[in-house]
Parts: structure tokens; C-alpha cells; sequence
């Protein structure tokens, strides 16, 4: 009976807690039926009121189309605005001039000309694309020198990719529903067949350019402003624009970006491969973006950040072929990475976590090592004798060559950066450095890179930027991708 009564009480027991899981499944499975219920109730009510919409657009964009037309016409005998554009309304005057004339070559290089007023460009560019009669076909256009391919010849290492991602993100205001906003953007579908053309020609020119492990990030980044901007995100194409992105992680924008093009699904595979490649930097702003932080806490990244750069400032010491700057050229690696660092913890609040003071004494350490390393041994010229009789010697010479000529400058910084990074084109400073130093005739690149920065050489184009709403992804209206709020280097 006591054996009877114990099976009895195991097999109740049992019965209980598998009505239990069957009772917290279906409550789960109720749950979900509700939610899309809701889901599919709110995508045919958005569905429904952009039907709707259409004819409102339609006419509103006719109208706009034969305003903008009679404006066009008035202004084709006119001259061309004064060149002043000391001020904004100037530079906004000769903008709205070139686009009202449909004028692409004429915009693109004042636009591409005028990198010092980019603020201005920033501000007025997107005001003035809406003066054009189809203002996506304009852009397309006026980019079409560089992008995408570089037609310039000769003239290619003057790179303009700024200008590029700066003008096609100026497009999106101007291409706005009037009715219903970012959800619908007023692109015709003979540009937008033209534009997954670009697309695909950039793609196959990958290849010339070394395949996707050897392109110049600010390609990547205008290719990739381009599929946003005219909303041909391709899903089939999701692991190219992987590939992509991680190796372009070093630029800041590119987490948004990742998210825009539908890859928040891949955001945890895609850290740990960052992680994987030592580029744990990277890989704290893609926690950030996505809101991976408890899964990948920033701080053991950090760490092991600075405990890698450690390792190849050491590595260095270690390298007889730099004989002689070894010890100048490791502590320019170190001081790079606890710049990084450091701007990472005052960037997402991490003092309490990761107190920078510490960070802060070693860095003013390897400065005063680099400061005293600097000053030059000084001897008096009259105390040089010869050793025959004791008369004064000569002046030294600095070598047999009569141009020959010796620096006193320290030598210039060399950048900790994640080991996987192809090239670095240059962002606005991040962290302060000094003034780059002259080596004999040659001065040597420097690289203010925000994050993972590395020694790179110097080109022409940073990528200023707007702040961007931009639309959701896929025909930017399912509301999958959030809104992509643009941080410009």
C-alpha cells in the first residue's frame, strides 16, 4: 500500500505539471494570436489609409510638378546668381538655381567644390532639391561621375564620397509623401528600376576593385546610403551587405546602417565575429545600437581592447627592423587605444564601470616619455677639440650630402586599430593627438580615427553628415528598421 500510494502521489504529480506547461503554452500561444491579430489589424488600417492617399499625393505632387516647371522656364533667360556665398541665402541661391534648371553637372561641382562650407551644404542642399522637377533623377545624375563608378580619370584620388552619402541623404526630404511622411517616398518607379541598375553595376565592379575585402569604405558607405535612399534594399542580398559591414565596422555610422538594410536580425552573430577578429571596439558601438548590452557587456571589451594593443606595442618592442624607435612607436600604439578608450567611456557613461583615471595617468605617462625623448642633447660647438692637439674641431656635419638634413621633430603617431581593418579614409578628429611631425621632406599621414583608428593613409574625403530621419526599411513603411537618426563623422 506505503509503494501504491507513492506511484500515485509521482504520477499526480506528474499529470499536475504537464497540465501546468500545456495551461503556460497555450496562454503563450494566446498571446501571440492577439499580437498579430493587432499587427494585422494596424498593417490593413496603414494600408488602407495609403490607399487612400494616393490620389491626395498625386495631385499635390502634379501641382508642385507644374509650379516648379513654370519657375524652371522663367529662370532659363535669366543670368546666373552672383558667386557670393559668403552667407547661406547666397549659397542657397545658386543651389535652388541649379535644380531649378535641372542643371546635375553644374550642382554636383559647386556641391563637390565647396567641402569647407559643408555645414551650409548640409543645412540649404535639401531646400533646393525640392526645386527640381524629379529631384531623385537630379541626384542620380549629378552623382553619376563618381558613383558608381569613378569617371574622373586622372583625378580619382581626390575622393568625393562625402559628398555623395551628404547629397543622397539630402534627397530623402525632398522626397517625402506630403500626405503621409517618410512612409511612402515620392520616387517613380522607371528611377527606381534605374537605381537598383547603379546597384548592381557597383556590385560587379567589386571585382576591379579587389573584391570586397580590398573597397575604400566611403564606396561601401555610398552604396549603401544609396539602397536606403531609394528603398532597393535587397533581402536575397543580406550577406553581402554583411560582408560589408564588417568590413567597414570601424566607421561610426555603420551599425545604423547595418540596422537600415535589415541586418538586426544578424547583429549577435555579427559582435561576436567583430570579438572574434580583436576588433572589440567595433564591436561595443554595435552592442550600443542594437541594444546587445547585457548580452555583451562593453566593459570585459574594453579590457581586452587595451590588453591587445599592449600586446602589440610589445610586439613592436620585440622587432628588430625598427631598431632604434621601438620604444617611441609602441607608446604611440598604446596611447592611441587608451584615447579610444577613453572617448568610448565618456561617450556611453561608463566612469562608473571603468573609472578612467588610471587610463588617464598612463596616457600622461607615455606623453611626458614622448616629450622628453623629444629634446635634443645639447653641446657647445666650442668645446669639441681635436684630439691631436687640442684646437677647436670643426662644425659636425649632418652627412657627406650638402642637403642632407636631420630631424629634431618626435617621430609621427602610429594608431592601435582592430586588426581586421582594410583601410581607415579620414573622419573628423575624435581624441587629440599632436601635429604630425616632419621626417626629413615627408610628412607623415595621420589618422584621426574615432574608434579603432589606425595608420592609414590620408584621403580626401570625411564624411560630414546631416542629422537624418531616415525612413524604415523596405519600401519604408513596415516600420522594421528604426528610424535612422544620422551621426556624421
Amino acid at each position: 500500500m506505503t509503494g501504491c500510494t507513492l506511484m500515485w502521489k509521482e504520477l499526480s504529480d506528474h499529470i499536475s505539471s504537464l497540465e501546468a506547461n500545456l495551461m503556460r503554452q497555450s496562454e503563450a500561444l494566446k498571446r501571440k494570436i492577439e499580437a498579430l491579430d493587432s499587427e494585422t489589424k494596424t498593417s490593413l488600417d496603414s494600408l488602407k489609409k495609403r490607399e487612400l492617399s494616393i490620389d491626395d499625393s498625386v495631385k499635390i505632387a502634379v501641382n508642385r510638378v507644374e509650379l516648379l516647371k513654370k519657375d524652371a522656364l522663367k529662370t532659363l533667360n535669366d543670368d546666373n546668381p552672383d558667386g557670393d556665398v559668403d552667407n547661406g541665402d547666397g549659397l542657397l541661391q545658386i543651389l535652388k538655381s541649379t535644380c531649378l534648371r535641372m542643371e546635375a553637372k553644374e550642382f554636383w561641382n559647386f556641391v563637390s567644390g565647396r567641402k569647407k562650407d559643408i555645414e551650409l551644404l548640409r543645412e540649404k542642399i535639401p531646400e533646393a532639391l525640392s526645386e527640381c522637377i524629379d529631384p531623385a533623377k537630379f541626384v542620380m545624375e549629378a552623382i553619376s561621375e563618381v558613383f558608381p563608378v569613378d569617371k574622373r580619370g586622372n583625378e580619382r584620388g581626390n575622393d568625393l564620397g562625402w559628398a555623395c552619402v551628404l547629397v543622397l541623404e539630402s534627397l530623402i526630404p525632398a522626397v517625402v509623401d506630403p500626405v503621409i511622411g517618410k512612409s511612402r517616398m515620392l520616387i517613380t518607379r522607371s528611377v527606381k528600376e534605374k537605381a537598383k541598375e547603379i546597384a548592381e553595376t557597383w556590385k560587379r565592379s567589386l571585382e576591379e576593385r579587389g573584391g570586397i575585402d580590398n573597397v575604400k569604405t566611403p564606396d561601401v558607405h555610398t552604396f549603401f546610403q544609396h539602397l536606403i535612399t531609394f528603398g532597393i534594399v535587397n533581402e536575397e542580398e543580406l550577406d553581402l551587405y554583411r560582408k560589408l559591414v564588417i568590413g567597414s565596422a570601424w566607421r561610426k555610422q555603420m551599425p545604423k546602417l547595418a540596422v537600415s538594410l535589415g541586418l538586426g536580425d544578424k547583429m549577435p552573430d555579427m559582435i561576436e565575429e567583430l570579438i572574434s577578429k580583436g576588433q572589440q571596439l567595433d564591436a561595443v558601438h554595435f552592442t550600443y545600437e542594437v541594444g546587445l548590452v547585457d548580452r555583451f557587456p562593453p566593459v570585459p571589451l574594453l579590457k581586452a581592447f587595451l590588453k591587445d594593443a599592449k600586446k602589440a606595442a610589445s610586439s613592436i618592442l620585440e622587432d628588430p627592423n625598427n631598431a632604434g624607435r621601438t620604444v617611441q612607436l609602441a607608446a604611440r600604439k598604446e596611447q592611441s587605444a587608451l584615447r579610444a578608450v577613453m572617448k568610448c567611456i565618456e561617450e556611453y557613461k561608463l566612469e562608473a564601470e571603468l573609472p578612467p583615471e588610471n587610463l588617464k595617468k598612463r596616457l600622461e605617462q607615455l606623453e611626458k616619455t614622448k616629450t622628453e625623448k623629444r629634446k635634443p642633447a645639447t653641446v657647445p660647438a666650442n668645446k669639441r677639440t681635436r684630439a691631436s692637439n687640442g684646437g677647436p674641431m670643426p662644425p659636425a656635419k649632418a652627412g657627406r650630402s650638402t642637403n642632407a638634413y636631420v630631424s629634431s621633430f618626435a617621430a609621427p603617431p602610429s594608431i592601435v586599430r582592430s586588426p581586421s581593418h582594410p583601410q581607415y579614409p579620414a573622419a573628423v578628429p575624435a581624441y587629440p593627438s599632436p601635429p604630425p611631425a616632419m621626417y626629413g621632406t615627408q610628412t607623415p599621414p595621420t589618422c584621426p580615427y574615432m574608434y579603432s583608428p589606425e595608420a592609414a593613409p590620408q584621403l580626401a574625403g570625411s564624411y560630414p553628415g546631416a542629422p537624418m530621419n531616415y525612413p524604415a526599411y523596405g519600401g519604408y513603411g513596415n516600420g522594421i528598421a528604426p528610424a535612422y537618426q544620422q551621426a556624421y563623422y
